[in-house]
């Protein structure tokens, strides 16, 4: 019988399977011995190579010492905080909210490298159980603090029936060259309605990592939001499970890319019961020698009848050297939906610059006006206005390049 031959390790993979074997995670790291970190042919990490991407990993992070500014401040929001994968002291809790922790990640354990990587070095999960109308939105705010470190964090939140809630995540930390995986579960019950939004906000030499997994209950509303404007290298990898009937959910997300960045949002959807909904739309801005990915793929089981999915990405180049790859698809089971996707890609359009500009318009905030107004349908739903204009502030300051 032949046996399979281990591959020829990278610095990055050597060093990563030196810290599982330390961290007692042998499983996951004889995988990465035998199979390595993933490639262009594994099809989920088609357009982002981390065998090639992934040029080196920090040593394991140490408790934080003290914090950096937050990267983003939402005025009236209730925080916490996770620093280098460790829960922190927070305050009083509003009404509706039950604040505690547990050991271990909070992700269902399937075959996905990242979520391997999660279980094994997520020491402790931050524990949210969510209860009526919260008031005000919930920020939880992951830091990465100190010399460059790998760092991995998880978040296990509950929505009770008939709640209504608005959570934002946002990663930052010092400007070092982090590597950091975060993971979130969200279980949403009867009638519940989610707006969860996560923010990469990281160093300009930072790896961002982020599992994004939701479980959706009868009648369940979500709207997810996922924005890269940060890391070097950024994937985030949004799984999604319909389990009551009634349900929708809206996926969104954006990727800022700028020279040298690489963003990837791969999406996954499961409608596993009938008379579910589910609108997908994802916006890539790229600039510079930078590359931008989305990967979506919307699946229907065969006893989903009724499904009605729709997705699209949309892309805008900033450059001539920008690339913008896009793979989205329809796996369909059963014989009574409507489902449906797209994908366009362009450059601003030159007849609606040419009037702006004749208006006296200079050509950078004529530019600017219309990424904005390309931009408006993914900010626009939500309801909170500080929480609007937050995420407003940090696309104003991708465009005028005040991020880094």
């Amino acid at each position: 019988m032949q046996q399979t031959m281990p591959v020829r390790l990278s610095a990055a993979e050597t060093t990563l399977v030196e810290q599982l074997k330390a961290a007692g995670a042998d499983a996951q790291a004889e995988r990465i011995t035998v199979a390595g970190l993933p490639t262009r042919r594994v099809e989920s990490y088609h357009y982002t190579d981390l065998r090639m991407l992934l040029k080196a990993v920090p040593p394991l992070a140490k408790a934080a010492n003290e914090a950096s500014a937050p990267a983003l401040r939402v005025p009236g929001a209730f925080q916490l905080m996770i620093a280098n994968g460790v829960v922190q002291e927070n305050g009083t809790a509003p009404a509706g909210v039950i604040v505690g922790k547990a050991k271990g990640t909070a992700l269902t354990l399937r075959d996905d490298v990242l979520v391997h990587l999660n279980t094994a070095f997520a020491t402790e999960s931050l524990n949210l159980n969510l209860d009526g109308k919260v008031d005000p939105v919930i920020q939880i705010d992951r830091r990465t603090e100190g010399e460059a470190a790998h760092s991995a964090s998880s978040a296990r939140i509950y929505v009770g029936d008939d709640s209504e809630v608005t959570i934002i995540e946002t990663f930052s930390g010092s400007n070092q060259a982090h590597m950091t995986n975060h993971a979130s579960y969200i279980a949403i019950g009867k009638n519940a309605k989610v707006t969860h939004i996560t923010v990469d906000l990281s160093g300009k030499d930072a790896t961002h990592f982020a599992t994004n997994e939701y479980a959706l209950g009868e009648g369940a509303q979500l709207r997810s939001l996922v924005i890269h404007a940060g890391s070097k290298l950024a994937r985030s990898h949004v799984f999604a499970r319909f389990a009551g009937e009634g349900s929708h959910a809206d996926f969104t997300g954006l990727n800022l890319v700028s020279d040298g960045q690489h963003s990837d949002i791969t999406l996954d959807v499961n409608h596993a019961v009938p008379n579910t909904t589910s609108q997908e739309l994802y916006k890539q801005i790229a600039r510079g020698r930078s590359t931008a990915v989305f990967q979506g793929r919307i699946v229907v089981s065969r006893d989903a009848q009724k499904t009605d999915g729709k997705m699209m990405m949309q892309g805008l180049m900033l450059s001539d050297e920008a690339q913008i790859l896009s793979k989205p698809e329809l796996e369909i089971y059963a014989d009574d939906v409507v489902c449906g996707h797209g994908s366009t890609c362009g450059q601003i359009d030159e007849d609606s610059l040419f009037y702006l500009m004749s208006r006296g318009i200079s050509r950078q905030d004529a530019e600017t006006m219309l990424v904005r107004g390309f931009l408006e349908e993914l900010i626009d739903p939500i309801e909170q206005d500080e929480l609007r204009e937050a995420l407003a502030s940090v696309i104003d300051q991708w465009l005028t390049g005040g991020l880094h």
